[in-house]
C-alpha cells in the first residue's frame, strides 16, 4: 500500500520539483501525523483482537473492530481543519508561499483518503490477528497495479496534472477496504464477525484509552521524521533539499514499511500467545521476527548502498536532486539498519499491551535526547539537515537499547497472566450464549 504513494510521487515528480516538494510536504507532515494517530489507535485494536483470538472468545473480535471504528471517525473529525488551512500552517512552520499554496491544493484531496484511514488500518488489524493476511495481500496488489495504470491513463494520457494524481490516489484508497468489508461481510470471517450490534457503543472507554496510548506511541515514532522537513524547508535550496530527503525518506519508509510487516508478525504471534497461555512461544516468536527481518532488511540495505547514485532519477530528472541525494545516502542506511529491530520490539510492546510505557520511553529517547542533539549538530556545528539527522539517529539507537533491555528483563510468564485478565475483564457473552440463556 505505501507504493501508491511511491507511484504518486514518481509521476509528481516528473510534473514539476514545486509539485513534488508540496507532495512531500504534504506526505511527511500533515499525512504522517494522521497517519500517526489512525494507524497508532488501530494498534490497541491489535492488542485487543490479537489476545482475545489467542483465548478463543471469537466474537469480540468484530464488536472490538466497531468500537474502534466509532472511536477513530471522532478523531478523524478533528483532523479535517489541518487539510483546509494547511497553507498558513506550512507558512507558519517556514516553508516558502509557493510550496505552501501548492501544498493546500494537494492536501484538500487528501481528505478523503484520510477518512480511508480509519477503516483500512482496522481491518488490517483485525484480518492480522486471525492470519487471514492474503486476502490483505492480494487487494493490495491490486490497487497498486491498477492506481499505477490509472496514473498513467489520467496524467500521461488525458494530461489532468495534479488532479489525475490525487484522483487515483482516492479511488486507490478505498479500493483494498471495499474489498475486505466485501470479504468479511460474506462469510470470510464466520467465527469473528457476528453482524452489527448495540454492544459496539459499550465499554467504550477503555478502548478510547488503549487506542489514545496506542496512537501516542506510534505518532511519536512517525512525527520524529517530519521534523527533519520542517527544518529543511529553511534551508538555503529547500526545493532540492526537501526533493532529495523526500526521496531517502521514501526509501525509508518502503523499507519501514517491511519493518510494519514485520511489527505486524511480532505482535499477532505474542499476543495470540499470551491470550494462549504460552509464554514460551510467546518468547520464541520474538527471536524468529527478529532474526528473520535483520536477514530480509540487510538485503535492501546492501542494495541501497550499490544503486545509490541510479535510484534518485526514478523520482526526478533533476541533477542536483541526485547529487543531494548520494549526499545523504549515508544517513540512511544507518536508518535503516536501525529499522531492522526497532519496529519489531515495537510489536512486541503492541502484541503484550505496553504502548503506555514505550510512549514515555519513546518521548525521553526521541524528543528529550534525539531532538536536542540534532539541534545542537544543525545549528550549532552547522552541518544543517544532516546534523539534525545525526541527531535523530541517535535517539533512535538509544530507544532501540532500552526496548531491547526491556524486552530482555520482562518476566512473561506474568505478561500472560496480565493478558488473561485483561480478556477476561471486558469479554461478554457470544450470540450463541445469549440463545441459549433466553431459551432457558
Amino acid at each position: 500500500m505505501f507504493g501508491v504513494f511511491i507511484i504518486s510521487q514518481v509521476f509528481m515528480g516528473h510534473i514539476g520539483n514545486t509539485e513534488l516538494a508540496a507532495l512531500s510536504l504534504v506526505f511527511q507532515i500533515l499525512t504522517r501525523f494522521s497517519f500517526g494517530i489512525l494507524m497508532g489507535m488501530s494498534s490497541g485494536l491489535e492488542t485487543l483482537c490479537g489476545q482475545a483470538f489467542g483465548a478463543k472468545q471469537y466474537h469480540m473480535l468484530g464488536i472490538y473492530l466497531q468500537r474502534s471504528w466509532l472511536v477513530e471517525s471522532g478523531f478523524f473529525l478533528l483532523l479535517i481543519p489541518l487539510f483546509i488551512f494547511s497553507a498558513p500552517i506550512f507558512k507558519l512552520l517556514g516553508q516558502t508561499d509557493e510550496i505552501s499554496e501548492m501544498a493546500n491544493i494537494i492536501s484538500l484531496w487528501y481528505i478523503p483518503i484520510i477518512f480511508s484511514y480509519v477503516f483500512l488500518y482496522t481491518l488490517q488489524m483485525y484480518l492480522q490477528t486471525q492470519s487471514k493476511n492474503i486476502i490483505i495481500t492480494w487487494l493490495s496488489a491490486i490497487t497498486l497495479i491498477f492506481h499505477g495504470f490509472c496514473s498513467w491513463i489520467l496524467v500521461s494520457k488525458m494530461g489532468l496534472g495534479i488532479a489525475g494524481v490525487m484522483i487515483s490516489m482516492n479511488i486507490a484508497s478505498w479500493v483494498p477496504i471495499i474489498g475486505q468489508l466485501t470479504f468479511i461481510f460474506c462469510g470470510g470471517c464466520p467465527k469473528t464477525w457476528t453482524g452489527f450490534t448495540m454492544h459496539a457503543f459499550s465499554e467504550l472507554w477503555p478502548v478510547l484509552k488503549l487506542s489514545i496510548s496506542s496512537g501516542v506511541m506510534l505518532c511519536l515514532e512517525l512525527w520524529y521524521n517530519s521534523v527533519l522537513v520542517l527544518f529543511t524547508g529553511n534551508t538555503k535550496d529547500a526545493e532540492v533539499t526537501i526533493d532529495a530527503l523526500s526521496i531517502c525518506l521514501n526509501i525509508n519508509g518502503f523499507e519501514l514499511m517491511l519493518s510494519f510487516g514485520f511489527l505486524a508478525a511480532a505482535s499477532v504471534r505474542v499476543s495470540n500467545e499470551l491470550g494462549r497461555g504460552s509464554a514460551k512461544a510467546a518468547k520464541f516468536a520474538i527471536k524468529m521476527v527478529l532474526v528473520t527481518s535483520i536477514i530480509v532488511e540487510a538485503v535492501l540495505w546492501v542494495s541501497v548502498l550499490v544503486f545509490r547514485y541510479q535510484v534518485s532519477y526514478i523520482f526526478s530528472s533533476s541533477e542536483e536532486v541526485a547529487e543531494e541525494f548520494s549526499d545523504l545516502c549515508m544517513l540512511l542506511t544507518f536508518n535503516l539498519i536501525l529499522n531492522s529491530i526497532q519496529p519489531v520490539l515495537s510489536g512486541v510492546a503492541v502484541g503484550a499491551g505496553w504502548q503506555s510505557k514505550v510512549a514515555y520511553i519513546n518521548i525521553i529517547c526521541y524528543y528529550c535526547i534525539g531532538l536536542p542533539l540534532g539541534l545542537l549538530l544543525y545549528y550549532v556545528a552547522n552541518l544543517n539537515v544532516k546534523g539534525m539527522w545525526m541527531g535523530m539517529i541517535g535517539g533512535i539507537v538509544i530507544q532501540t537499547l532500552v526496548l531491547l533491555y526491556y524486552v530482555y528483563k520482562t518476566d512473561w510468564d506474568n505478561q500472560v497472566s496480565i493478558a488473561k485478565a485483561r480478556v477476561s475483564r471486558w469479554v461478554l457473552p457470544s450470540p450463541d450464549e445469549e440463545e441459549n440463556d433466553s431459551s432457558i
